[in-house]
Parts: structure tokens; C-alpha cells; sequence
């Protein structure tokens, strides 16, 4: 396959980006589209050109972070699809990408296709965990957890927080990635009892990092690799309403002041 390529190019946060055009002459339909690039590159670097910056690390569909803009959709063309799981069979020849790095002012660009998604990892600090002692592994049947708990908690916990929901939501929401890692603890009895605490300071941390408000569009799920429902949102808000009656005074406080 040939394909032509508009690929977005910045030295870095500070400098200005533009989109270049790369030819893709020796493409396999059977390649993934991080291979692709790969191949791309391969020839960048033969003719002394500067590669193309991308993330990637395990190109199986787990850890989220080959997010990219692939002719304005994330991830693709495809739902329930990560970028390193798309497929050249999925363009035809002569076709036009534009390839583009997330698009939300709390993910900063480094580098090329290259984000900074810190800020996930600090609302996940502000309380996506559940602090008690493990000790040793407990019988399995110790706990009794619902099926349908258990399920809804499973489901929610599939995120894997590569951001496509705030790439494609026009506020740069990030309330799909928190309402699932919210969702996913709450649910469980381990996570019980810290849960209206939870729900204070993650939303907060969401809110201080910058992220947009829900205006339920839907897109942050329909562009989902994982296929995270809305559901999660919807729970993520009860919690917070319910949080401002049971969690202690000054975490309502801080909450209410941001």
C-alpha cells in the first residue's frame, strides 16, 4: 500500500507545530498503524531526518498510552480500538492520514504526537486507592460481593486511562476517566469507606488540573477503547451530591471552595 501521511510536527510546549507530509510507500495491510509509523520512521532516519515522536510501550491494547488523533477521531476509525491495535487494512490505497496529538490544554504537548498526561496521575493520587493494610491474600469468598456489583465494578475498572475521552470531548472533560476510577473502587466493599472522601478529592484534583465540565455529548464513550459506559459519570455525580451530607467537614469545605 502507498498512503500519504499529515503528520503534526513541534519541537516541543513552547515552540509552534505544523502539520508535514510523509509518504508511506512500503505499508502492509497487515501491519498495526504504530508499525506503520515505525516503518516511517525507518526511512526518516535513513535519509538523516528527525523521527516522528509517538508514545508506545506494550502495542497490546492495555496500557493506553499510543493515544493519537487519526483523521480527526481518536484512536481511529474504529470503536473499541486502541491505535496500536488498528490495522492498515482498515485504509485504502492512496489514502490521506492526518495523524495529530491529543488536543486539551491539560494534556501539553512535549513532543511531535507526544503528551503530557501527568495530570491523570495526579487526580489518581488524590484518591483513586483504597488505604488499608493488605496483609496477606484473603480467602475469596471473605467479602461477599454481589455478581451485579462485582460486574458494574469490573467494567469501570477496564479504563485504561490512555485520555481519548478528553481528546474528543469539545470541554476536555476528564469526567469518563474519573467517574470510572471512582466508580470501580466505590462499588466494592474495600472501597466503601472511603468513598464520599474519594469523590471530593478526585474531583477536585480534575477540577484544579483544568478539565472541562460534562455536557453529556456522549463522545468521551463512543471514542472509549474500552467501551466505558456514561454510567459511570452518572455515578460519580450521585456520589459527589451524596458526598457533601456524609464525608467529613473539611473535605466538603475544600470541595465547595473549589
Amino acid at each position: 500500500m502507498k498512503l500519504t501521511l499529515n503528520v503534526w510536527r513541534q519541537k516541543n510546549g513552547s515552540s509552534p507545530g505544523r502539520f508535514v507530509t510523509y509518504p508511506a510507500n512500503h505499508v502492509s495491510p497487515d501491519m498495526s498503524f504504530l508499525e506503520m509509523l515505525d516503518v516511517v520512521n525507518e526511512e526518516l532516519i535513513m535519509n538523516g531526518e528527525e523521527p516522528i515522536a509517538f508514545d508506545h510501550d506494550c502495542r497490546e491494547g492495555i496500557c493506553g498510552m499510543c493515544g493519537l488523533m487519526i483523521n480527526g477521531s481518536a484512536h481511529g476509525p474504529h470503536a473499541g480500538v486502541t491505535a496500536c491495535q488498528l490495522h492498515m487494512r482498515s485504509f485504502k490505497e492512496g489514502d490521506t492520514i492526518t495523524i495529530e496529538p491529543w488536543r486539551a490544554k491539560p494534556f501539553p504537548v512535549i513532543r511531535d504526537l507526544v503528551v503530557d498526561r501527568s495530570a491523570f496521575d495526579r487526580v489518581i493520587e488524590a484518591g483513586g486507592y483504597i488505604s488499608v493494610s493488605t496483609g496477606s491474600a484473603p480467602d475469596a469468598n471473605a467479602i461477599p460481593v454481589s455478581k451485579g456489583n462485582a460486574d458494574l465494578s469490573m467494567d469501570a475498572a477496564a479504563c485504561i486511562g490512555c485520555g481519548a475521552c478528553v481528546a474528543a470531548c469539545p470541554n476536555a472533560s476528564a469526567m469518563l476517566f474519573t467517574g470510572a476510577k471512582i466508580a470501580h473502587l466505590g462499588m466494592l466493599p474495600q472501597g466503601k469507606p472511603e468513598r464520599y472522601q474519594r469523590v471530593l478529592n478526585m474531583v477536585g484534583q480534575m477540577d484544579e488540573e483544568g478539565f472541562g465540565n460534562c455536557t453529556n455529548i456522549g463522545e468521551c464513550s463512543a471514542v472509549c477503547p474500552k467501551e466505558i459506559s456514561l454510567d459511570v459519570i452518572a455515578h460519580m455525580n450521585r456520589d459527589l451530591i451524596k458526598a457533601s451530607f456524609f464525608a467529613p467537614a473539611n473535605g466538603a469545605a475544600k470541595m465547595v471552595k473549589k
